[in-house]
């Protein structure tokens, strides 16, 4: 299969995008699909990740002045198609929140299948499979009448895009019994508002160094060089710079503090408690859904939190090792992977079309 991504990454947007797309890229690559992404030139944009991981790609150009800019947006990623694939598309995957049926449409001539990554539930969409992987109270009726009648739609943490180091951390989990001894602090790959460092001053208020603590940055996060000397001034404080063994950290580790978004599953994936925040308003209701169940420890908005708040949510989690342990079993329990992939399913939808239905052994649900 070829197989294009439109995504982007920024400072302002964070990393979260790409990330699963890079995810969902690598299950491709292991299906023999050739993949390519195009993505707006953005400061923060990790074009050179791509690079790394040997990833063709097209830098789409900032919408010109008085243009629209769904529809600049279309025209210059069409380019970038006939530049990438000039023999013709598989599939088109799209995961932007900027980008609706409009995009869609003027995209639909130039690949077999459109395939949609969305969280919000919020404008229509012209697609052949929308994957939403959070958790929300009415996940069954979210996208209906948002996508086409015959649209597959996968919906829930079961099709959370992990990559395989998740999986084989989860058969080497071991029992946590609620005491901290190690903490992971990893807000994603911009945190925008340096929640890190306000973590930081906190774990220096509570002065625990019997606790050692992990602090993972993204290559993007503009704050990076201050929190690693931060990190320097505490001798338990391990600093961590655009990471590639993040299952091993969360395995290690028997308490997160954290934003939501992609990051949160892989957590509740390996059974991390977390103290979890949120940084936009995609984020807000499916993290808001999941404190419900018990599956994190949920402290508000990032922007809103100082130093004091923080600590007060350590200290509060460090003194109820009960409270601790019920989280992790919660979380443990809101993600279970089945074994067939997203990139099976859609090589099925390519090469066996009439096999993927209601009956499909991955629960598919066809949205009418």
């Amino acid at each position: 299969m070829k197989v294009l991504v439109r995504a982007d990454a920024s400072v302002d947007v964070g990393s979260g995008h790409l990330m699963r797309c890079l995810t969902l890229a690598d299950q491709l690559r292991g299906e023999r699909a050739e993949v390519a992404f195009v993505g707006r030139d953005l400061p923060g944009a990790m074009f050179d990740l791509l690079q790394i991981r040997g990833y063709r790609f097209e830098k789409l150009p900032l919408p010109e002045a008085g243009k629209d800019p769904q529809q600049f947006d279309g025209e210059e990623t069409i380019k970038a198609v006939e530049r990438l694939f000039p023999d013709g598309l598989e599939w088109l995957v799209v995961d932007h929140y900027e980008l609706d049926v409009a995009w869609e449409r003027m995209l639909r001539p130039h690949a077999r299948k459109l395939m949609v990554i969305d969280d919000l539930a919020n404008r229509p969409h012209d697609c052949d499979l929308l994957l939403d992987q959070n958790y929300y109270r009415d996940l069954d009726w979210r996208y209906q009448k948002l996508v086409p009648e015959q649209c597959i739609t996968l919906l829930g943490p079961a099709y959370v895009l992990l990559r395989p180091e998740f999986a084989d951390a989860r058969q080497r989990l071991r029992a946590r019994d609620g005491t901290v001894r190690r903490i992971l602090v990893f807000f994603g790959g911009s945190d925008s508002t340096n929640q890190t460092q306000k973590v930081l001053e906190a774990l220096k208020l509570r002065e625990r160094p019997d606790i050692d603590v992990d602090v993972v940055v993204g290559s993007a996060n503009p704050h990076r060089n201050t929190i690693q000397g931060l990190c320097d001034e505490l001798s338990n404080v391990t600093f961590h710079c655009q990471v590639s063994n993040m299952a091993k950290l969360i395995l290690n580790a028997d308490l997160g503090i954290g934003a939501g978004g992609a990051a949160m599953w892989e957590r509740c994936y390996l059974g991390l408690p977390t103290i979890t925040v949120v940084f936009a308003v995609n984020q807000e209701r499916t993290t808001e859904d999941v404190a419900e169940i018990g599956a994190i420890e949920y402290l508000g908005w990032s922007d809103q939190l100082d130093s004091e708040d923080y600590a007060q949510a350590v200290t509060r989690m460090l003194e109820d090792t009960q409270r601790v342990r019920q989280i992790s079993n919660a979380a443990l329990g809101l993600v279970r992977l089945g074994d067939t992939t997203l990139a099976n399913v859609m090589q099925r939808i390519i090469l066996e079309p009439n096999t993927i239905g209601m009956d499909s052994p991955l629960c598919i649900r066809s949205m009418a």
